[in-house]
């Protein structure tokens, strides 16, 4: 790949390059990930692309093998079982913290369905689904609770992925189903209380789960 960015950049290049294969299903799950073929591919030298490696791999979408291969994370449903309770147990939470900041400004999240709604790809969709959920762990106020939530994000946006493409081969409805599904969210928090934005919130997750027979 010519015109490679400046030295100084050339590791947030690398990763924010093989982040997005990753995420977006074009680096599949269990694929090698050569450090040098990438450093060649890429016209840099091995050193930012294991920069790189390291920052995915403390992200969940990379791992190491004993010998020091690098490859693409393939979760297992042992792992979406984990993701999933984290989810549960922290997103509900945060809708009832954000409630009273979101009933007074959704500017964010009305505009962020805006844009999904005119979203032209999958892949943009998963991006903004994600976006929308931090929207409200970051209205919560609780720092921790956001810092939490943003651990397992790489995790999360790869499952998610996989999710969205899966089920739009099958009903094409991925985009309107996530705009409407967040509509609503957004409805609530202007109209109802603290605990019935956790009620929905909790529901909304628990739908997340539905989508894994599809895979």
């Amino acid at each position: 790949m010519k015109n490679a960015p400046a030295l100084s950049s050339r590791s947030e290049y690398a990763i924010n390059l093989m982040r997005r294969r990753i995420i977006d299903g074009q680096s599949e799950p269990g694929s090698l990930l050569a450090e040098v073929a990438v450093a060649r591919e890429l016209g840099m030298s091995r050193v930012p692309v294991r920069e790189a490696l390291f920052l995915l791999e403390r992200d969940g979408l990379v791992e190491f093998s004993e010998t020091g291969r690098a490859f693409v994370k393939d979760l297992s449903p042992q792992d979406f079982e984990e993701l999933f309770t984290l989810r549960l147990a922290l997103e509900p939470l945060a809708a009832r913290l954000a409630a009273p900041q979101l009933k007074k400004d959704a500017s964010l999240l009305e505009k962020n369905i805006s844009i999904t709604q005119r979203a032209k790809s999958v892949k943009d969709v998963t991006r903004l689904d994600l976006e929308f959920h931090e929207i409200i762990l970051d209205a919560s106020g609780n720092t921790r609770l956001l810092k939490l939530w943003q651990s397992m994000r790489g995790e999360m946006e790869l499952w998610l992925g996989r999710l969205h493409r899966s089920h739009h081969l099958q009903t094409q409805g991925t985009l309107s189903e996530t705009a409407d599904a967040h509509a609503a969210i957004v409805n609530c928090f202007k109209t109802q209380t603290p605990a019935a934005c956790e009620r929905l919130m909790r529901e909304h997750i628990l739908g997340w789960r539905e989508w894994l027979p599809l895979l």
